[in-house]
């Protein structure tokens, strides 16, 4: 119990020292383990994860179900792996607060973080005011992989609602390219239409996928 305590502090003691860019992936999951399971080898877990999802953040990103059938993890350390992509993005998505958006690229910058962690399709809307200033930024459907439909009635009740006088809607492609479909475009002409009826302007929809995007605008389709 001695060693296995003494093993952890030296690996804590190098994080403080190093930090974690210097770690390799099984060293970094050992290191997150040790908080949810106090008085276990986590390095073997660690491998098994590696082993099982060939990285970091192929773990983050492996559905909950999948993590427990790992030998030595349990709904604890399951819930603590799915949270850490999500805490990541709130950090993300906080220090970006009271954003000027004046570019597509801009926009993708303020976007990416926000789907940190994302597995499934997420459209979101950014609510500009008269000066491009965030206003707001929501999420208006969640759905299965390559199944979100853009809600035009949530885009224009959220844009309504904190008198937004320009728009840029988000949503990405889990797992596939940052092109946009043939059924993007014609839901982006249909949303600019609609919009527009109600002094809104739509600037851009912009597709992601990992860590990439295109933009909409920047394509001439807006």
């Amino acid at each position: 119990m001695n060693l296995h305590n003494g093993h952890r502090q030296r690996v804590l003691d190098r994080f403080r020292k190093e930090g974690i860019d210097g770690f390799s992936p099984h060293n970094i999951l050992e290191m997150v383990l040790f908080y949810s399971i106090p008085r276990m080898d986590t390095n073997e877990i660690a491998h098994r994860l590696i082993d099982r999802f060939g990285s970091v953040a192929g773990v983050f990103d492996a559905p909950e179900s999948e993590l427990l059938k790992v030998d030595g993890i349990g709904e604890r350390s399951a819930a603590f792996l799915k949270m850490i992509p999500q805490l990541a993005r709130y950090y993300m998505t906080e220090k970006a607060e009271d954003k000027i958006i004046t570019s597509s690229r801009d926009a993708g910058e303020y976007l990416l973080p926000r789907y940190i962690g994302r597995t499934t399709e997420a459209v979101m809307v950014i609510c500009l005011d008269n000066k491009n200033k965030v206003i707001s930024t929501q999420v208006v459907h969640e759905g299965n992989v390559n199944t979100a439909e853009i809600s035009i009635q949530a885009i224009a009740t959220a844009a309504l609602g904190c008198n937004a006088t320009s728009v840029i809607v988000a949503h990405n492609h889990p797992g596939g390219l940052s092109l946009p479909s043939n059924e993007d475009i014609k839901t982006t002409e249909v949303l600019c239409r609609t919009l527009s009826a109600l002094n809104i302007k739509v600037l851009d929809h912009i597709i992601i996928a990992d860590n990439d995007f295109v933009s909409l605008a920047d394509s001439g389709k807006i």
